[in-house]
């Protein structure tokens, strides 16, 4: 076996209750490392062209990577995957930090597939490789924070080696846009992959275990560490003294802004004046407590923070993130920080993804703008651009479906077709877009288009080079060489999320500290080259299971708004996006027609 992993899958069938251990094959784990990789390969072997979201063989997959709990920097997350998203369409995906990942491989596991649909809630135990599978209709209806205090109570092993991955109300009653919760306040976010636990009365996986795994090549590895740490330590943005330490990922809001990159009111505006004040040095100011990071995490970036009294106090939470930040607030014409943490927590007690939210709650308010939805409809309820608490309340309606929130639940592109106003809706493959207009940044605005899973920003993260220089500064207005660095970015994203580490070692680490790392834990021959071509092959089979989903060059696409309306005002002013005319070269280089790899394409990969 090679080195670094449990060596085993836990297979569960809701359904009759079987549990099953399977022995990963070697030859998967070297062509699709862990993480992402390893559970896109899970489900292509028991792909269905005609799936549909909740049913009973749509796979929810929980895996981590070889890199997953090792002694390296950044090594406490996990990757989720569903077979097809109910937000998308297309195959679902999300990643998440904490320490969930690193206790599922201290309890003996790579990876879980689940399948099929309990007769009733269950909650799943896997304590030092035995798993269990527990009849439990009593916390059904639970938010994350006291389910999360249940379990650990029932667990009977240490609150302090013990992890919990749940969903909250949302994910029970189906919201498209719910996410996966650990350890409280992390997110498996994104595509809705709360909604495909809820379907399946998974309410909870409690993990917990001593087991460690051995790297193939110890003294390389303390070496290839070293290098790693050092470069992390000595870096602007990840060091001791960086942004991403001193003041989270929020340190993003006032650089954006500044380039007219941050958009406000549904993306109708790319600047927003008072950014000042939910900017990460205003969250440091006024309602920070301390900071807090993931699991082997030498960055910390994680903000603990508070709202001491008013209409949105909270005694404790975490974040917000800089996302969370512009999508319920600067999005939703919203200045008010106090506002954002509040909603932010509300977010994180019922399972909601922030990015989604945010952007379903700002479609919301422009179709009221614009006249779209009767007063009737929304009952009293005074959903305006800028109105603090009409966002916050948003939050609640939606995790119940209570009043109007059963029509936020389903997301904006859903939201506004109902309202036959599609092109208020802003997102690609029906997931909204993230915190970064993509009009006087070419780079993100290609990979938001060409995404695998819909509006996404992390996959391929070109705002590094583009805003801030990092490894080299790309003019962000430039469509010029843009397609070959979307490309490579999205590639080394996909050896990110399958190994599976943190995207911000990125800013300081590059292809041959990655390769080296995985080399000294698996016993791979791994080498820059050889690890993109296994970053490229993963890409790929993602594209062909979404092409199979019926998806082409139709859904790379942005929303008019972003392609023919420029920017009004800011410093970015008269800005567009040129992804039209950068699209044929992308698909050039990718070995694409319209959006589908060619045969050869599929066999130079060795994609059956």
């Amino acid at each position: 076996m090679l080195g670094g992993y449990a060596g085993k899958i836990l297979d569960v069938d809701l359904e009759t209750g079987e549990l099953k251990d399977k022995m990963p094959d070697e030859e998967i784990l070297r062509r699709y490392i862990g993480g992402k990789g390893l559970g896109l390969k899970l489900i292509y072997d028991e792909f269905r062209d005609d799936m549909q979201p909740f049913d009973p063989d749509n796979l929810l997959v929980f895996s981590t990577g070889p890199a997953t709990g090792a002694r390296v920097p950044t090594s406490g997350r996990f990757h989720v995957l569903t077979s097809k998203s109910p937000l998308t369409g297309a195959v679902g995906s999300g990643n998440s930090g904490g320490k969930w990942g690193p206790y599922l491989k201290f309890a003996g596991y790579d990876a879980i597939v689940i399948r099929g649909i309990s007769e009733k809630p269950v909650y799943l135990t896997i304590i030092d490789g035995k798993a269990e599978l527990v009849e439990a209709p009593e916390i059904w209806g639970m938010t994350v924070p006291a389910v999360t205090e249940e379990l650990l109570n029932r667990a009977g092993t240490d609150p302090k080696k013990t992890s919990i991955a749940c969903i909250g109300p949302a994910g029970e009653n189906l919201s498209l846009i719910s996410c996966i919760m650990n350890d409280e306040y992390r997110a498996a976010g994104r595509t809705g992959s709360g909604a495909v636990m809820g379907s399946k009365k998974l309410k909870a996986i409690v993990v917990s275990g001593n087991q460690r795994q051995k790297s193939a090549n110890p003294e390389m590895l303390a070496e290839k560490v070293a290098e790693s740490m050092s470069l992390i330590r000595e870096n602007p943005v990840t060091g001791p003294k960086g942004g991403l330490h001193v003041y989270g990922t929020a340190v993003l809001v006032n650089i954006v802004n500044a380039h007219g990159a941050y958009s406000s009111r549904n993306f109708q505006q790319s600047y927003f004046p008072e950014a000042d004040e939910q900017s990460g040095e205003k969250l440091a100011e006024s309602y920070l407590t301390g900071t807090t990071g993931c699991w082997g995490c030498p960055i910390v970036c994680g903000r603990k923070s508070f709202v001491p009294d008013g209409p949105f106090s909270v005694k404790y939470t975490e974040g917000p993130e800089y996302e969370t930040i512009f999508a319920l607030g600067s999005n939703c014409g919203v200045k008010e920080l106090d506002a954002v943490i509040k909603a932010n927590h509300f977010c994180n007690e019922f399972g909601i993804d922030t990015i989604s939210m945010g952007g379903t709650i700002a479609c919301a308010m422009e179709l009221v703008e614009k006249g779209k939805i009767p007063e009737e409809k929304l009952l009293g309820f005074n959903l305006r651009f800028g109105d603090p608490g009409a966002m916050v309340e948003c939050v609640w309606r939606a995790a119940y479906k209570a009043g109007f929130g059963a029509d936020l639940a389903l997301g904006s592109r859903k939201l506004a077709e109902k309202y036959q106003a599609p092109e208020y809706a802003i997102n690609v493959k029906g997931m909204e877009l993230p915190a970064y207009d993509p009009r006087p940044i070419q780079g993100i605005g290609l990979e938001y288009a060409t995404s695998n899973r819909g509006g996404d920003h992390v996959y391929g993260y070109t705002i590094p080079s583009e805003l801030l220089g990092i490894p080299e500064k790309r003019d962000p207005y430039s469509t010029e060489g843009k397609p070959e660095w979307t490309i490579f970015m999205q590639d080394l994203g996909s050896v990110i999320n399958s190994s599976v580490i943190c995207l911000f070692t990125s800013f300081a680490l590059g292809l041959p500290q990655y390769a080296g790392i995985l080399q000294a834990i698996t016993g791979m021959e791994l080498d820059p080259e050889k690890l993109l071509k296994i970053g490229e092959r993963i890409t790929n089979l993602e594209r062909h299971m979404n092409n199979r989903y019926g998806f082409n060059r139709v859904q790379d696409a942005l929303p008019k708004r972003l392609t023919a309306e420029p920017t009004p005002a800011g410093p970015s002013r008269g800005q567009v996006s040129h992804v039209p005319e950068m699209i044929d070269k992308y698909y050039e280089l990718r070995g694409w027609i319209d959006g589908v790899p060619t045969e050869e394409k599929l066999k130079e990969l060795g994609i059956a």
